[in-house]
């Protein structure tokens, strides 16, 4: 059986098909990998979807006409 270690504690895993939580080794470390996702702890390397996307949007503006205001008064 194919054995790996948990991302988070490094503890042996059997990589199975009842292994709920696998490549974790129990759902405690899938969580702790899961909030240093969130937190931004864990990244991968590259230019920012971010900034990407309001390249993007800056672009698409600029091809827009002016904003009527009127649409939004009472």
């Amino acid at each position: 059986m194919l054995k790996v270690n948990c991302p988070t504690c490094q503890t042996k895993v059997e990589w199975k098909p009842e292994n709920k939580h696998k490549p974790f080794c129990c759902d405690r470390c899938r969580l702790i990998d899961l909030g240093e996702w969130a937190s931004e702890s864990h990244v991968i390397k590259g230019q920012s979807l971010k900034q990407e996307l309001t390249a993007q949007i800056d672009e698409f503006s600029e091809d827009l006409p002016p904003a009527d205001d009127s649409f939004f008064r009472h």
